[in-house]
């Protein structure tokens, strides 16, 4: 039977496992949304603060949908891979994890901003996301030739969360949206050409060769710290296609400036993005080429997909994101490279 953690208990849970001191008086509180799995953090009397989290079998915010809980398992292993690549601090540390429990307690950083805030409100994050992308561009170069895929056996992870980039957007749905978005949407489902093109991209999605990827690398999934970038939740960490980690990136640095209509700005990000995974990991024309389906899918799916972004909520920027993620999905055109 898992142990099963909350507010009550988790300070014993700590104690127990010499995070914090006996009779060490604890406050917890929310941290992050928690959309996966069940996260608070814990803060102790003699100065001691930490992250503390747990998957069950029930997503935290999404209860209809159960996901193995050893996403945590693949979430250590990431982290344990990539460490040794991380000369740049971007991994938060791990404190303890106990695999039995699917618990995992990390560094907290304290009241950090995450990338989409800083995004939203036009702050200059090129320094961070260079680091960034230069670190995952080292853990896909390092493990493109390893022989992994038997420690990230993380399918349904990968699936329940490709159902919602791939398919679900692509498909008649019933997704709340303002009604002419919603009149968009359904020309999309309805359009053999974007739905054909975004079957093809999953199902190489989820061919189990190329590298270790993140698999998530979305602008909540990433603070902004004063040392640099800190990368969060690798639950859906698996062996698969490097450039879906990097076409996620890049679709969450054109999503606030499509909002804000600073296209140029982003396309001047982007390039700079791909200049610092390139000096990494040098890519191909065709590399390229997936990096930006799987960027106009995300657009896509934050705009008319189950988990939309806040800054594609007025209609108006939701009209202009489809107008110009469609194009690049149809191969019309290209993003900034």
């Amino acid at each position: 039977m898992q142990r099963l953690l909350d507010e009550g208990n988790v300070s014993a849970y700590l104690i127990e496992r010499g995070i914090l001191r006996e009779g060490e008086e604890c406050a917890v509180g929310s941290a992050g949304d928690g959309n996966i799995n069940w996260v608070r953090r814990v803060r102790g009397s003699a100065g001691r603060s930490c992250i503390v989290k747990q998957a069950r079998d029930a997503l935290e915010k999404f209860p209809q949908y159960r996901a193995d809980t050893a996403r945590l398992i693949f979430e250590a292993r990431y982290m344990e891979v990539a460490r040794p690549l991380d000369s740049s601090g971007v991994l938060p540390a791990i404190l303890h994890f106990d695999e039995a429990n699917r618990i995992l307690v990390l560094q907290d950083l304290g009241t950090v901003p995450c990338m989409g805030e800083q995004l939203d409100g036009g702050a200059d994050l090129d320094r961070a996301l260079a680091e960034l992308v230069a670190f995952l561009a080292r853990v896909h170069r390092a493990t493109s030739d390893a022989d992994l895929d038997g420690r990230f056996q993380n399918d349904q992870m990968r699936r329940l969360h490709g159902d919602h980039i791939f398919a679900l957007p692509f498909r008649e749905n019933d997704f709340e949206l303002a009604p002419e978005v919603a009149k968009r949407a359904s020309a999309i489902w309805c359009d053999t050409t974007l739905v054909e093109r975004a079957d093809r991209a999953y199902r190489l999605y989820l061919e189990a060769r190329g590298g270790l990827v993140h698999a998530d690398v979305q602008s909540s999934n990433v603070l902004i710290a004063s040392s640099g970038p800190v990368l969060l939740d690798a639950e859906i960490a698996h062996v698969g296609d490097p450039a879906f980690d990097l076409g996620t990136l890049v679709a969450h640095v054109y999503l606030p400036a499509l909002a804000r209509r600073e296209v140029p700005r982003a396309e001047t990000t982007a390039r700079l993005v791909r200049s610092a995974y390139a000096a990494e990991r040098p890519v191909s024309d065709e590399f390229s080429q997936r990096v930006d389906t799987y960027a106009a899918i995300e657009m896509i799916r934050r705009t008319i997909g189950a988990a939309r972004v806040e800054c594609m909520n007025e209609a108006a920027a939701a009209m202009r994101c489809l107008d110009f993620a469609e194009p690049i999905l149809r191969g019309e055109r290209r993003l900034a490279s």
